[in-house]
């Protein structure tokens, strides 16, 4: 681990002096050789299919997994989305000249090595990488076991494309051991490292949380919360209920949580479970939910809490725009929350008073995305609060320094 380390610093000293186009080409030929390269991709993928399969993972976590000629067609264009963007660094975020004649300039600049622990989705190898890199951060990716066999194979065909373009392959640094060991150890690198991210279960970010030296920039999981007030189109709440929970099950913006008012109980739970019944949704609901039809089952405190990542969703009951906020900020993971409604004074007051990264007003939460948001690729959604918060793109795998010109000047 040390080594990848003392390896992704002189990779970091590289990419602190390349162009703008320089990265671009770099980026070009990822996307070229992912494709041309994607038989490759999807054998090793059908090994870590057929271990997850064994090791009893649920079809969530599957589908994260899974990679296909149609999933690998969607990471290569991600990548040339990228391409399109601006580039990050070295923008003027503020120029002040001092009464003495000294010109003062805040630019952006790449963050330097930044580490990213992740779970069973090796797309994010790829969206991470592309992200670092034309960020210009050096980056140590670390997958879980579930995915090691795809993301070694696409780590490779990147590192051999940057090296193609004539970056050094310790742009990009993969650690193959998955054990425990690695991770721990990645998080004691607070010398080489300048910031970790943590990418997967509340588990493993709390883990991160907890224990890492590093910088940590925490992404969470998604208890998504959508809470259908007493004028809400039911018609409307129904499909969109639908699509936040059924549309990708595997996300963490999909809803998990649903609140309703009582006032609308009757008439909504019969046409939202009809809608859900499609997907074979179960549905664990409070007592004034449960009672409203069958085929219901009772939910459980914990239940309010759960990312559950699979055809589950809760139900609450409340009486008051108050009670579904209070409800919402006790057990949301601070990610994305969406009120349908036709009061706009009830959808001003939700988007004021709920305390997540995202907060929607007659949509689903699924749009909660870099891609959708116009980010290109994301490194994750951030839904902590210092220097990033929400879907981060390129602008929040930089920060900040200053620089001063002066011919002279002392105090």
């Amino acid at each position: 681990m040390l080594d990848l380390a003392i390896r992704a610093q002189k990779a970091k000293d590289f990419l602190s002096t390349v162009t703008t186009n320089q990265k671009n080409d770099a980026l070009k030929e990822i996307a070229k050789e992912l494709l041309n390269r994607s038989g490759e991709i999807i054998e090793a993928n059908k090994k870590d299919i057929e271990n997850g399969k064994a090791a009893g993972l649920n079809d969530g976590l599957i589908d994260r997994l899974t990679l296909n000629e149609e999933r690998i067609i969607q990471i290569s264009n991600s990548v040339l989305d990228v391409v399109m963007l601006d580039d990050p660094c070295g923008m003027v975020v503020s120029s002040t000249t001092h009464s003495n004649g000294m010109e003062i300039k805040k630019i952006t600049v790449p963050i330097g090595v930044i580490g990213i622990i992740y779970e069973a989705r090796p797309n994010v190898t790829a969206d991470a990488a592309v992200l670092c890199l034309k960020s210009g951060n050096a980056v140590i990716l670390r997958g879980g076991k579930e995915a090691i066999n795809s993301n070694i194979v696409i780590s490779e065909i990147m590192r051999d494309a940057v090296e193609k373009a004539g970056f050094p392959k310790d742009v990009i640094q993969l650690v193959k051991d998955t054990s425990r060991e690695s991770a721990n150890q990645m998080m004691k690198l607070n010398s080489y490292l300048d910031c970790l991210i943590p990418r997967g279960s509340a588990g493993l970010i709390k883990s991160v949380v907890e224990n890492s030296t590093v910088p940590v920039i925490e992404t969470g999981s998604g208890n998504c919360h959508i809470f259908i007030d007493e004028s809400a189109d039911i018609e409307m709440a129904a499909n969109i209920v639908y699509n936040a929970k059924t549309q990708r099950i595997s996300v963490c913006n999909a809803c998990e949580s649903l609140v309703i008012h009582s006032k609308i109980l009757d008439k909504a739970m019969p046409i939202i479970k009809k809608a859900l019944d499609k997907k074979n949704v179960e549905i664990r609901a409070d007592e004034r939910a449960f009672n409203t039809c069958e085929g219901l089952k009772r939910a459980s405190e914990q239940d309010f809490a759960e990312e559950y990542l699979d055809y589950i969703i809760s139900v609450k009951t409340v009486d008051s725009l108050d009670e579904a906020i209070n409800h919402i900020n006790k057990y949301s993971t601070g990610h994305s929350e969406a009120i349908i409604t036709q009061s706009e004074e009830n959808a001003k007051e939700f988007m004021q008073r709920i305390d997540s990264s995202s907060v929607y007003v007659n949509a689903s939460t699924r749009f909660t995305d870099g891609g959708e948001f116009g980010l290109g690729a994301e490194i994750g959604i951030s839904t902590q609060k210092l220097h990033a918060r929400g879907p981060m793109g390129l602008r929040e795998l930089t920060t900040t320094k200053y620089l001063i010109f002066g011919n002279g000047q002392v105090r």
